[in-house]
């Protein structure tokens, strides 16, 4: 039985990758093999707490623990996690991590991935789980491009980190790619491929839309790379030249690295009729923000890794929209997603490939069926069984060198 540690952001938190923790978690707290399962956690604003609420038998799922542990911004986050994975003394842990998840800042984000390489010196078996990486982050476009000099010293610092980050025991990343560039660029030869996993095994869509307008909708944080100002203008021309209602839900919120940008665009555009922006989404609201979508729309000039939105909006059926991007264009590719593509700068078409399942209520449905299916293909579930191999591996292997540590004794 595993007492498993996860460093990562967490609902009610609204930080990056939290959704992503909480399916993640929900499923290994039903694998036998898992004793407890300990998030050590940011720490939620204004004195908040942690209130968690399952829907899983606690007879018949692990225990959950959540430990406030650090805080996004602070410098010392690599000191805070060491010290409370020394307290909790798990088995293993995993750190659900991408480069930007314990800061807006430079200094703070990359002092806190120290943290891995750290807690594996401690002696405990390290995983970290990586969305992305470097060398696939347009920094510009990322947030992270004020100068060319700037642009060189955050590449420089980021090949460093992420040798760094290799120091932990295992390197789980969900693209092909990314492994290829590890091993190829680093001579990496603890890194192993966990795809993204649908978070949950959904019943087939029904694929009816609720009465009135037809929702377009988009969804994550908005302002570094996934910017709206295109996807509006395209909402304006299909308003224009449509006779059915529309609705375009713009869900979710800033970037850390934009603060106030959503808020910029609402002023901007406040002339524009039926766009309505959500704010941040609480999981439960979830399943009916993709259910009430006509098209998922993703408004992106650059990409950051495998798209958990993308993997939501299959798992419900949902037919999608997305740029003609690398990784976006691989991930449809291996995991036989569908979609209409657009130029990232080029509003006629993404108005037309938007129009194009607003119109065609049979592409629509065929569509979304065949995502439904590259989303349930590869459950969450299944997933969690690889990351468990590769966890009884370490344990077994720290209990090995454990026992030979022990120094001899002498019966008398």
């Amino acid at each position: 039985m595993m007492r498993i540690a996860i460093v990562s952001t967490y609902p009610s938190s609204k930080g990056s990758l939290n959704e992503y923790a909480f399916h993640f978690v929900h499923h290994l707290r039903m694998k036998p093999e898992v004793d407890e399962v300990i998030i050590l956690a940011d720490e939620l604003p204004d004195g908040k707490r942690y209130v968690y609420e399952s829907d899983l038998p606690e007879d018949k799922a692990a225990k959950l623990t959540i430990h406030p542990s650090w805080c996004f911004g602070a410098n010392n986050n690599f000191l805070r996690i060491r010290k409370m994975v020394k307290q909790v003394k798990p088995d293993v842990v995993l750190f659900n991590l991408q480069f930007a998840s314990f800061g807006e800042k430079r200094v703070s984000a990359a002092l806190g991935l120290l943290a891995p390489m750290l807690t594996r010196m401690a002696g405990f078996p390290t995983v970290v789980l990586l969305h992305n990486i470097m060398e696939t982050v347009d920094l510009k476009k990322a947030g992270f491009g004020e100068s060319n000099f700037m642009m060189r010293a955050t590449e420089f610092f980021g090949e460093i980190f992420t040798r760094l980050l290799l120091r932990a025991n295992w390197v789980a990343v969900t693209i092909p790619k990314y492994v290829e560039i590890l091993e190829a660029k680093y001579k990496a030869d603890n890194v192993f491929l966990a795809p993204h996993g649908a978070f949950q095994e959904m019943p087939r869509p029904e694929f009816k839309l609720p009465n009135g307008a037809m929702q377009v909708m988009t969804f994550g944080k908005f302002g570094t790379y996934k910017k709206v100002e295109l996807l509006i203008e395209a909402f304006k021309r299909l308003q224009d030249r449509m006779d059915q209602p529309l609705e375009l839900v713009i869900a979710g919120s800033d970037n850390p690295n934009a603060k106030g940008y959503l808020e910029r665009v609402r002023e901007q555009y406040a002339d524009v009729p039926n766009i309505r922006f959500t704010g941040y989404v609480p999981e439960e609201d979830v399943p009916g923000l993709f259910q009430d979508a006509a098209v998922v729309v993703f408004p992106y000039n650059s990409t950051t890794g495998s798209s958990g939105v993308l993997h939501q909006a299959g798992s419900y059926g949902n037919v999608a929209v997305l740029p003609n991007l690398g990784d976006f264009a691989e991930l449809i590719q291996e995991e036989g997603y569908v979609a209409e593509f657009f130029d990232p700068d080029n509003v006629e078409q993404l108005a037309n490939a938007i129009e194009h399942y607003l119109l065609d209520q049979k592409a629509r449905e065929e569509d979304g069926l065949k995502n439904y299916f590259a989303a349930c293909g590869l459950p969450m579930s299944s997933v969690i069984d690889w990351y468990l191999l590769h966890f009884e591996m370490l344990i077994d292997q720290n209990n090995t060198q454990k026992s030979y540590a022990q120094p001899l004794t002498q019966e008398n």
